[in-house]
């Protein structure tokens, strides 16, 4: 394993990434590092799919239940965290594994991002952001039309950093925006190896349905009455998060709970195909389809040998 060498195995939800992760870590002597927006917050263990601790003893991970969902938290903290995480697991001679679906975050890691904000507002440039790859660059531009319509007219629904440069303006009541440097550089400490874990979109939508029933059954609605009970609102940023939203909109007797949960499912679909959509932004993100192997067993396997060609 050469110096400076990261793995990335990223992957829509659902799509089986803890697992291969872990199996990773056990070959390749690594550690795993969350990259999760849902998954380092405390309380929040059903609905954010946190590996479980019997999961948690086969590797060691990191960034996983650490901060209070009350807590604000930006990506900036997320990449400081991650570096050292990351800069830890290559001191002790390990192989870091980045194992998640945020690709905000990914981005964090693998590129010099510039975290100066017009605004001054981490928590809102932070929420806009998740707002874009959670629920798409229309909810986005939506929220810029109902600001200002005309501002929404000039800036085209996908020029996504200028439409939170605009919101941001708008927030802070500034009329004009600040220079903003939106060119980005590859951060030069890491070498890192990428794989996205794909399955065909009929499987990958059936796992998606079956595991929030899955939620459902393991106490989703308990957990997020729970969270509730400690003060937290759908304006809290750590419970915009798919699964928590809807059932808090069920809980204030806004929709039932059968209609929630085929929101949560519909939401979720959605935002896996966005989370495709990022990935293949990668050049060197190779798309790894499980679906092509007859059972885990065997797509473990293949996985593993072409891993070890590579690291």
């Amino acid at each position: 394993m050469e110096d400076k060498r990261i793995l990335v195995i990223a992957g829509p939800t659902a799509v089986g990434k803890t697992e291969y992760a872990i199996e990773a870590a056990k070959a390749f002597n690594g550690e795993i590092v969350s990259c999760d927006s849902m998954q380092l917050y405390k309380y929040m263990d059903i609905g954010s799919a946190k590996p479980t601790p019997e999961e948690r003893e086969q590797a060691v991970h990191h960034l996983i239940d650490f901060i209070d969902p009350r807590e604000d938290f930006s990506v900036a903290r997320y990449q400081k965290l991650a570096r050292d995480a990351i800069n830890d697991i290559m001191s002790r001679g390990r192989l870091p594994i980045i194992s998640g679906g945020t690709g905000l975050y990914l981005n964090s890691i693998l590129y010099e991002m510039d975290f100066s904000f017009v605004s001054g507002d981490n928590a809102l440039r932070d929420q806009l952001n998740e707002l874009a790859e959670s629920e798409g660059q229309d909810a986005l531009h939506g929220i810029l039309r109902e600001l200002d319509p005309a501002a929404a007219e000039r800036i085209h629904p996908n020029n996504t950093k200028k439409i939170i440069r605009a919101i941001e303006r708008l927030k802070a009541g500034e009329g004009e925006l600040r220079p903003f440097n939106d060119g980005i550089s590859e951060n030069k400490d890491y070498n890192p190896l990428m794989v996205c874990l794909t399955r065909d979109r009929d499987e990958l939508y059936r796992r998606i349905n079956e595991r929030v029933d899955i939620l459902i059954e393991r106490g989703l609605v308990d957990e997020v009455r729970s969270l509730t009970g400690m003060g937290l609102t759908s304006d809290d940023i750590s419970m915009k998060g798919i699964g928590y939203k809807e059932i808090i909109d069920y809980l204030n007797g806004e929709t039932s709970l059968e209609e929630a949960v085929e929101r949560i499912k519909k939401n979720t679909r959605h935002y896996a195909k966005r989370q495709l959509t990022w990935f293949r932004r990668y050049d060197t993100m190779y798309p790894f389809n499980l679906s092509a192997y007859l059972n885990d067993i065997e797509a473990k396997r293949g996985l593993a040998e072409w891993l070890e060609k590579r690291l």
